[in-house]
């Protein structure tokens, strides 16, 4: 996937007359790629399209040479989205039917898929959760979990949106090191400079548009100044009572 990666062409991308993504041009190869932005400046709308959630309003995406909102079962080896909040991602009752799931919309039997989540749990040592209540799991294993789900399913790029936002820091910690050991292309999206820090490449998104995109110390460094001007701003000072 790296190799090819994720290819952006004049993509835009509106609701209800309200523009979010204007003319955006990204070709997305490298292995470890962090957006930022504040909020509303159009990230996970971008992750959204980059993933065939949504289609462009206008433009083209290219997920290994296809278009993700054409070919969503092509889509489900190349491409894993882990959103910020796992109550938005889990569907199921217990672990194991949850990491089976995507296996099954691949196109393995039942029983191939459970076998298989047993063996996924059993390499990251916890054998103990297959039959587990998923509401009964913590705030970090729920976001844990939903990482095995998609990395049952071996996508060549992972999305990831805000992942460390909702984490206390020991599972900051946890999330981080088994990222770090991952071979696929990261993709993260954040509102938080070290959450992309050790990124490859980093793009900065303003109100729907590229600010600046090269290497991390550079759009960081003028991401992090600009943000802390607007913060010395009487910003809601406009605002009737």
């Amino acid at each position: 996937m790296a190799a090819s990666g994720i290819e952006l062409r004049g993509v835009s991308f509106g609701v209800a007359g309200k523009a979010i993504l204007s003319n955006i041009d990204l070709h997305l190869r490298e292995a470890r790629i962090g957006i930022v932005g504040r909020n509303g400046s159009g990230k996970t709308s971008l992750m959204r399209v980059m993933a065939g959630l949504v289609t462009p309003s206008d433009g083209t995406v290219r997920v290994a040479g296809l278009d993700p909102a054409r070919n969503r079962r092509a889509m489900l080896s190349a491409v894993g989205i882990l959103f910020q909040n796992p109550d938005h991602q889990i569907l199921f009752p217990t672990v194991g039917e949850e990491l089976a799931f995507g296996l099954t919309q691949m196109g393995q039997s039942a029983k191939e898929a459970r076998a298989q989540a047993r063996h996924l749990l059993a390499e990251v040592g916890r054998t103990h959760w297959e039959g587990v209540a998923t509401h009964t799991l913590s705030q970090g294993q729920r976001q844990y979990l939903c990482l095995l789900s998609i990395l049952a399913m071996r996508p060549a790029t992972l999305l990831l949106d805000e992942p460390f936002a909702a984490l206390d820091l020991p599972s900051q910690v946890r999330l981080r090191r088994r990222l770090a050991g991952l071979g696929q292309q990261i993709i993260t999206i954040s509102h938080d400079p070290t959450a992309v820090a050790e990124c490859d490449r980093v793009i900065w998104l303003e109100a729907g548009r590229v600010v600046q995109d090269g290497p991390a110390g550079d759009v960081l460094g003028a991401f992090t100044a600009e943000m802390a001007r607007i913060g010395g701003l009487d910003a809601d000072a406009d605002l009737s009572g």
